[in-house]
């Protein structure tokens, strides 16, 4: 597993990153506090708390791809 943080700030970055991310064949999950859910749900992440980085948990030893890919929302 492999885990980074990111920022989603309005409803075209959320629409943007989930149609990036179900490209890959692996899990990839958002955590924000005690809650967890599939990053590749649009509503799965409004439930979310958007007004704080979320951690990412890509289900995968290699990420770069997908980090590549996702790097506009990857909290630097």
């Amino acid at each position: 597993m492999t885990t980074t943080n990111i920022q989603l700030s309005n409803f075209a970055d959320v629409q943007n990153f989930v149609n990036t991310i179900t490209r890959f064949a692996f899990d990839i999950d958002l955590v924000s506090g005690r809650y967890i859910v599939d990053a590749k749900s649009i509503m799965g992440i409004y439930s979310l708390d958007l007004t704080h980085p979320i951690e990412l948990r890509a289900h995968t030893e290699d990420a770069e791809e997908l980090f590549a890919k996702i790097d506009q929302y990857i909290v630097k």
